[in-house]
């Protein structure tokens, strides 16, 4: 027994720590990251001591996804949750045998080919959407709401993310059931200049409404000022806009489906496989408004509308 017990302390001190990997288009979302620790605290993994966490940024740059996937993928995580449809992609495109937990993906995972189905993925991926593409009336429904007379609405969108070409579809969809005009204009590659010259032909078009699509939110200032200084009222997908400035959001619950991410790398860790854990769509959505930005530019949000809101800035 004497000569078995520092053995056993040996073997107890040098269990492995789990190492996940975290593929995110931007850092500072610190709602987004903030949940995803909380939801593992609370699981009983803090970082640092018991559980590593290896942060991959592209900061905007989607280029850098596949690098960054393959980063990870040479450390041999043991999970690498992804945040996007990009990140998502790039994850698969650099293992299909490493369990990758994703979350933040706005169209189909089936039609992007992330899963077999929802309910059984059947493969290395599984996690959440956030219906995207599904709530592409539902926003159009809104801003006509806030707006009735508007009819001359623009769709802004980065059309190099592959998640967002089934959400202008669906937009168009309902605009031509709603008898709006519907502009499209892609940016093919996000840049001060492109956003620029983009606004420009919203106002020639005099568009009187704007949806803007998940763009990268080292734009976000810009877009929110321009939006501004055109007097155009925007409704945004990504609800960290709305804080900065953006006037209204509707989207799903985000940071929820971060924390829950926890709950799955947690399964996995202990033997799950992402085959058998279905992908959880969301089940509550969130209307925020920016009372100070209607201020700003001269629109008055309609007081049964604001009466609905979810979160309201003042």
């Amino acid at each position: 027994m004497l000569l078995f017990w520092p053995n056993l302390a040996d073997a107890q001190q040098t269990k492995k720590v789990p190492r996940i990997g975290y593929l995110s288009p931007r850092h500072g979302i610190e709602p987004r990251e903030e949940a995803f620790r909380k939801g593992l605290r609370e699981l009983g993994y803090i970082e640092g001591e018991n559980i590593i966490i290896e942060w991959r940024f592209t900061e905007g740059k989607r280029e850098r996804q596949v690098a960054l996937a393959a980063d990870l993928v040479r450390l041999k995580v043991d999970c690498i949750v992804t945040a996007g449809t990009a990140a998502t992609q790039a994850a698969k495109q650099g293992t299909s045998t490493i369990p990758i937990v994703m979350t933040n993906v706005g169209d189909d995972p089936v039609r992007q080919e992330f899963v077999a189905s929802l309910a059984r993925p059947g493969g290395n991926i599984t996690g959440f959407t956030i219906m995207g593409a599904d709530l592409a009336g539902k926003r159009l429904e809104l801003v006509k709401e806030a707006f009735p007379k508007a009819s001359r609405i623009v769709i802004l969108w980065d059309s190099t993310n592959p998640g967002l070409a089934a959400y202008v579809r669906e937009t168009l969809v309902a605009a031509r059931a709603m008898g709006v005009q519907l502009q499209n204009v892609e940016l093919r590659s996000p840049k001060d200049k492109d956003i620029e010259t983009a606004f420009r032909a919203a106002k020639n078009w005099r568009a009187e409404a704007l949806i803007v699509l998940a763009l990268a939110g080292s734009h976000r200032a810009q877009i929110v000022n321009l939006a501004a200084k055109n007097r155009l009222p925007a409704m945004y997908t990504d609800p960290s806009f709305v804080p900065a400035g953006g006037l209204m959001s509707y989207a799903a619950d985000i940071p929820t489906h971060f924390r829950r991410a926890a709950i799955y790398v947690d399964k996995i860790l202990k033997g799950a496989k992402p085959a058998d854990l279905p992908v959880e769509q969301p089940i509550k959505f969130e209307l925020a408004i920016n009372l100070k930005t209607a201020k700003q530019i001269g629109v008055t949000i309609p007081p049964n509308l604001l009466a609905r809101a979810d979160k309201v800035i003042r």
